[in-house]
């Protein structure tokens, strides 16, 4: 690549890490610590991402392709190896079980909403509910979370009533951080892969609609405009992705992928 392309890149590249660094200069990380998480991403894609014939990457081609020394390469694959996955079993368990309780018939009301819930009893409960979709939590644990993030409600007579269907962590939590990362790493790998993909590759879906004059008045407005549109919108997507979503046996038949779009202001 020539100076001028490297160039260019490492500018994008501060552009992309701004949001990134504000987050971490309000959380107290510095820069210190920030660089070592840099080094042992570098060593952690170009290990499992650039090696030959389906095998990962060895200490030498790593090094070369990072600029690092063999000796840091070394250090940073032996803790990558001892380090445990990062945990999204309480998110994605939660996500699961509002998806069910909107979806789920056993869990709908007359007219086809989600029905108020006993938190256990007489079926349908919110503890047969989230034994059904988020069995690896205890469903008391996951009652106190939920009503947490605001995403469920106790009534005055004890049922529960849903009021979201996403799973979203308050912010200035540590989920919420991990989730904005997950945000940002989906967005990185479509850009990423836009920009290598084959010439008659399709593209994955990447657009966005700014306007750099309008009015600061009408900001309130227009977040309205995206609770309704944009919510309406990934419901029905998320709708699409249940409806595709293949049972236990067809899994282990054919190939499954991860699949998904998001809406962001």
């Amino acid at each position: 690549m020539s100076e001028d392309g490297k160039t260019t890149i490492l500018r994008a590249f501060r552009l992309l890490l701004r949001p990134i660094v504000r987050t971490l200069v309000r959380s107290g990380v510095t820069w210190k610590e920030a660089a070592e998480i840099c080094k042992t991403t570098f060593v952690e894609v170009a290990t499992k991402e650039f090696g030959l014939h389906g095998r990962p990457t060895n200490m030498s081609r790593v090094a070369i392709m990072t600029g690092l020394g063999r000796r840091d390469v070394s250090r940073i694959r032996k803790q990558l190896a001892a380090e445990q996955p990062v945990d999204f079993a309480r998110m994605n368990s939660a996500t699961r079980l509002l998806t069910g309780w909107h979806l789920d018939a056993d869990y709908l009301n007359d007219s086809g909403k989600p029905g108020e819930l006993s938190f256990d009893g007489n079926e349908p409960s919110f503890t047969g509910l989230a034994r059904k979709y988020a069995s690896d939590i205890a469903p008391i644990t996951m009652s106190r979370e939920l009503q947490r993030v605001g995403a469920m409600v106790e009534l005055e007579d004890g049922s529960l009533r849903v009021l979201k269907r996403f799973y979203m962590p308050l912010m200035i939590d540590a989920d919420a951080v991990l989730r904005g990362g997950s945000v940002l790493r989906d967005l990185g790998n479509t850009i990423d892969s836009n920009l290598v993909r084959d010439a008659d590759a399709m593209t994955r879906f990447e657009g966005r609609a700014t306007n750099a004059n309008i009015r600061t008045a009408d900001i309130a407005e227009f977040r309205i405009f995206l609770e309704e549109e944009g919510q309406a919108f990934l419901e029905r997507a998320d709708e699409w992705l249940a409806r595709h979503d293949p049972s236990a046996e067809a899994q282990r038949k054919y190939k499954t992928t991860r699949l998904g779009i998001g809406i962001y202001q």
